[in-house]
């Protein structure tokens, strides 16, 4: 099985480095595409991968299509792509903001099209991709695309009316999530910590909290709970957190990420 990326960005270079890392495919079974001959020499002499500037060239030589452009290019690159793409041929879209609807009119013929979401932790095998698909692709090719997805991380088979909250919640999030560890090390430089013990600290603080809710299936709430004492350090914490409006800020946030996700 051989697969093809167009577009060889920092997304689908996490992705090449996962099916290598994995064993999911072997450099000499994925093939790049991309405008930039210095993008494709870099990522051919990282990964050992083939590569092309010629998008009819890789979609003719490849058995799985990822599009993984930015938005708006994404039609020019199937118009020129749509006659060479044969209808047994699996294509897999992590454009954000396009909806299958829209990506099946730009072909404008009968497609087995899978929609996903990931997100940049798959640079370290650790990310989160939600999937969805047309009715043209069989039970058997779903598992399939799940099975190479989970490669550099987890996946999840959701409806495609939940991608908009998937942009928000995963795709995005690690932009929040970053800046919480910025300001937790901040904070504790503040009060005298060298910075790189600083954040040492605040990203394992994050990592291993994430870790315990997800191995132990504990409520989040439950855990603030856990480390909340009477009259103690974290209750304050939270105390001065709620009132500077935390979590109804990350709320806030998310749903502008969702809003603008919806007009893409």
């Amino acid at each position: 099985m051989r697969i093809g990326l167009i577009g060889c960005g920092n997304m689908a270079r996490a992705i090449m480095q996962g099916f290598i890392e994995t064993d999911t495919f072997r450099p000499d079974e994925i093939i790049a595409s991309d405008k930039s001959r210095d993008v494709l020499d870099s990522a051919a002499d990282k990964l050992g991968i083939r590569t092309t500037t010629n998008n009819s060239e890789l979609v003719l030589e490849s058995d799985v299509i990822v599009l993984a452009v930015k938005p708006q290019v994404l039609e020019s690159v199937i118009t020129e792509i749509s006659d060479v793409v044969a209808e047994q041929k699996l294509i897999i879209s992590i454009v954000a903001g396009q909806s299958i609807k829209r990506i099946e009119e730009m072909f404008d013929h009968e497609i087995k099209l899978v929609r996903t979401m990931p997100n940049t932790p798959a640079l370290v095998l650790e990310g989160m991709t939600a999937v969805c698909c047309n009715g043209h692709v069989s039970n058997t090719e779903l598992e399939y695309t799940c099975k190479i997805l989970g490669s550099f991380g987890k996946t999840e088979v959701i409806s495609e009316s939940l991608m908009d909250a998937v942009v928000a919640v995963s795709g995005s999030s690690p932009a929040y999530v970053a800046m919480m560890i910025e300001a937790m090390a901040d904070a504790a430089v503040n009060e005298g910590m060298p910075r790189p013990q600083a954040y040492k600290f605040a990203e394992q603080a994050v990592i291993g909290s994430a870790k315990l809710l997800m191995e132990t299936g504990m409520h989040p709430g439950e855990l603030k709970d856990m480390v909340c004492s009477p009259a103690g350090t974290t209750i304050e914490a939270v105390r001065v957190l709620e009132e500077k409006g935390f979590r109804s800020a990350i709320m806030e946030g998310m749903k502008a990420c969702a809003n603008v996700s919806k007009k893409l």
